[in-house]
């Protein structure tokens, strides 16, 4: 068959939906996900011509704000006072002090100061310094304020405040985005009718980027909640140069793909299995990273991956860039039973319990949103044939849209990093590469838990994330008696108890384990009988 002929069937079959499908969801292969990838923000509303508001930043004005700092962003968050939040009823005062500092590792010229609404009830020193600092704030977030006094005196501070968000809140509380009021929906958020029935085009932008951030915020986790401020930092302060990289470029991707990929693109389309995956994708909403791998795992096939590799990996239609981020600054454990940590021994300690077991360790719990709601997590670390050379294999478990349960399987070279305990990963995953920067930041002496860290980006997916796997022999949580050391690894990772996913380790049949022949395990660590462990 032509080339001219592949790319006339891929225009009349599938260019409106290929537009669809690559305009709202930017791909999202990689196992390992950050809740901030694949979003195509709509440009701000030109209505919204406060003091403080600018449009999204262009590749100029990026250049120009590397070369000259840009004003800090300054935001106040006021919460009711011991309200519990979704985290694991961890208080919302604690969920947004722990978000300021982790904004802080996306700007450090991003500043949120967290009160709770007692200072405004209790008349002191505190509701002096709230109203100071409402003076000076681009935005007032506001979570789970229902007292009458605290709304009251809320609204008659928060008047000359550009940027008013009411989460969770008091209907009776007003809303402001970009200086503008918007109306409340009956349950007291601001995600509802913003713009009434209008039809205009930057309505429609404003409302699917305010529909982002609901979407976002009512998912309840560490970093939806950061998202959500950047989105509305982006749209309403100034440009957040992490979120604009991952922005679709539309037709002039479709270009590159017909220029590039007729062929692989085609096979796709004509595939039932890799037409379902983008169809899938089509239907997730762009920050639901579980719905949008799922999609991934659940149709994976050869003309998925060869679509993915042409139109991302080799020719990087969608023009979009990533680095592996460096924050927070993970340090890796430096002695083990009492030795200075090794290579050789923190290789060994990532092979962990295999050989004694048919895998090496079991994920408890984790981090990251997107990877860590799969089932039956399973970790295989071993030294391959060839001198030097190390491997990681996760084999995992993921509910089809069809609600079937299937196994998945990806193979990871490790490589070590410049200090024992770090290592770099990379993995092709479903046509896209992804990098990471493991670090062993602590394992028990009886191997009785670890935890590792990961940073990592899928560069030609404009991704990048971050996260943390607790794991032991058995995928059960650790006695109690550890759990003060476990937390104390986790606040070297800057992760709270309260930001964990469980992993469910139920019915885990039949997993596809085993490693290949002639692989090696252990050279220094000894590892004891299970069997014999204290319970």
């Amino acid at each position: 068959m032509s080339l001219n002929l592949q790319l006339k069937i891929v225009e009349t079959f599938g260019f409106k939906f290929l537009h669809n499908a690559l305009s709202i969801n930017a791909f999202t292969f990689p196992f390992h996900l950050h809740t901030h990838s694949s979003l195509p923000f709509p440009s701000p509303p030109r209505t919204h011509t406060g003091p403080r508001f600018r449009p999204p930043t262009t590749v100029f004005s990026a250049v120009t704000a590397e070369q000259s700092p840009a004003p800090p962003v300054r935001m106040v968050a006021v919460v009711g006072h011991g309200a519990a939040s979704p985290l694991k009823s961890a208080s919302w005062e604690q969920v947004m002090l722990h978000t300021a500092k982790r904004l802080k590792w996306v700007d450090e010229g991003y500043e949120l100061l967290v009160f709770t609404d007692e200072c405004i009830v209790s008349s002191g020193q505190m509701s002096v310094r709230l109203q100071k600092e409402l003076r000076e704030a681009d935005m007032l977030v506001i979570i789970a304020v229902t007292n009458k006094k605290s709304v009251e005196w809320i609204n008659n501070n928060s008047k000359t405040t550009e940027n008013v968000i009411c989460l969770d809140s008091s209907s009776d509380l007003k809303n402001k985005l970009g200086g503008y009021d918007v109306p409340s929906e009956v349950r007291g958020s601001i995600f509802g009718s913003f713009f009434g029935t209008s039809q205009s085009d930057k309505a429609k932008e404003s409302y699917e980027l305010v529909q982002t951030v609901s979407e976002a915020w009512d998912r309840h986790n560490s970093d939806d909640i950061r998202f959500c401020l950047l989105v509305l930092i982006n749209a309403y302060i100034r440009p957040v140069p992490v979120l604009n990289n991952l922005r679709a470029k539309g037709f002039s991707t479709l270009n590159c793909m017909l220029r590039n990929c007729g062929r692989q693109v085609l096979n796709c389309l004509l595939d039932p299995n890799c037409r379902k995956a983008l169809q899938c994708l089509n239907r997730c909403s762009p920050v639901d990273q579980v719905c949008n791998y799922r999609c991934i795992a659940s149709y994976e096939s050869a003309n998925l991956e060869a679509f993915s590799l042409c139109v991302l990996q080799k020719n990087n239609c969608l023009e979009l860039e990533a680095e592996v981020p460096d924050k927070p600054c993970v340090p890796p454990m430096i002695k083990f039973r009492g030795q200075n940590l090794s290579y050789d021994m923190a290789e060994d300690l990532f092979v962990g319990w295999l050989g004694s077991l048919q895998w090496s360790w079991r994920v408890v719990a984790g981090q990251n949103p997107a990877y860590d709601q799969f089932p039956c997590q399973y970790q295989l670390f071993y030294r391959g044939k060839a001198k030097g050379s190390f491997w990681y294999e996760p084999v995992f478990q993921v509910k089809t849209f069809e609600g079937q349960m299937v196994w998945r399987r990806r193979k990871y070279r490790v490589r070590r990093g410049k200090v024992p305990g770090t290592f770099y990963f990379s993995v092709l995953d479903n046509g896209v590469v992804s990098n990471e920067f493991w670090t062993i930041v602590d394992v028990a002496e009886n191997l009785s838990w670890g935890l590792f860290h990961y940073h990592g980006a899928a560069r030609v997916a404009g991704q990048s994330y971050t996260g943390a796997v607790l794991v032991s022999p058995d995928g059960a949580f650790p006695t109690d008696r550890e759990r003060t050391k476990i937390v104390g690894a986790l606040d070297k990772c800057e992760i709270k108890e309260w930001e964990l996913y469980n992993v469910d380790n139920c019915s885990c049949i039949d997993p596809p384990l085993g490693i290949p022949e002639g692989s090696s395990l252990h050279t220094i660590v000894q590892i004891e009988d299970p069997k014999q462990r204290p319970v």
